[in-house]
């Protein structure tokens, strides 16, 4: 079993309201939807992160690329 760590937080009175309704109507206890919740973010937020790095690793080939072919047109 993994070990738990508790934690505090301050939230809008709305969005603790919603929440509230939330674990009655997913039957959920409010540490599994916190967990879910930041696990969800954790994982969109590293493959945002990813696609982001590898888009400008792209982009950055594509300039090498374009350096490449204008040294190699110029030796020509």
């Amino acid at each position: 079993m993994k070990t738990k760590k508790k934690v505090s937080l301050t939230i809008d009175e709305s969005l603790y309201n919603d929440f509230e309704n939330a674990t009655k109507t997913y039957n959920k206890s409010k540490s599994q939807l916190v967990q879910e919740a930041l696990e969800r973010w954790l994982q969109e937020a590293t493959e945002k992160s990813m696609a982001e790095g590898y888009q400008n690793m792209a982009e950055e080939d594509a300039y090498f690329v374009d350096l490449t072919l204008d040294a190699q047109r110029e030796t020509l």
